[in-house]
């Protein structure tokens, strides 16, 4: 799937997991809106998702997750399962034109619709148009600065946004602290 709508990024660097996206929202080659918020907080406010493709497509997932994430007690690993497997199964839900990116103190997960559920062994998660960009430029500034989830987050989606024209420089980023 050729996801043509924005940039979601997470990364995790000591005890802090951030979670970005910008905010535009890409109708064909026009940018409707320049100030969408794409990240949502979920559970008890201790797992981040954010989401990108077809909007209503993916607020409809989103709410589909949450379930999932209520009846899992907060697992997000046995909740993004469950989901991918619904979304695999479901024939409306086949149709769906979206990605979710989720995490939580733990796990940083990708749910697409043709049933994977990815975690990727360094922490970071990127979806959407602009995500190759801001994925390289987060692992360039892990390496070599001092930043932290937040700021490396940030800085990566304002990459993303000169280099992709579905992505633009309106930045929202949420963070969790990890309790150890």
């Amino acid at each position: 799937m050729k996801t043509r709508s924005t940039t979601i990024l997470t990364v995790r660097r000591g005890n802090q997991v951030a979670m970005g996206g910008d905010g535009q929202v890409t109708l064909g080659e026009v940018a409707l809106k320049h100030d969408a918020v794409k990240i949502r907080r979920l559970g008890d406010g201790d797992v981040l998702c954010g989401f990108a493709g077809s909007a209503a497509d993916a607020l409809a997932l989103l709410e589909r997750f949450e379930a999932r994430l209520n009846e899992s007690k907060s697992n997000i690993r046995r909740a993004a399962i469950a989901m991918a497997r619904d979304w695999r199964t479901d024939r409306v839900l086949r149709r769906f034109e979206a990605l979710l990116a989720v995490s939580d103190a733990k796990t940083s997960l990708i749910i697409s619709g043709s049933g994977d559920v990815i975690e990727p062994t360094d922490g970071i998660v990127g979806i959407g148009s602009g995500s190759s960009y801001a994925i390289a430029a987060a692992r360039a500034l892990i390496h070599h600065s001092q930043l932290n989830a937040a700021e490396i987050v940030r800085t990566s989606l304002e990459i993303a946004g000169d280099l992709c024209i579905y992505t633009n420089k309106n930045i929202c980023v949420e963070t969790l602290d990890i309790k150890e």
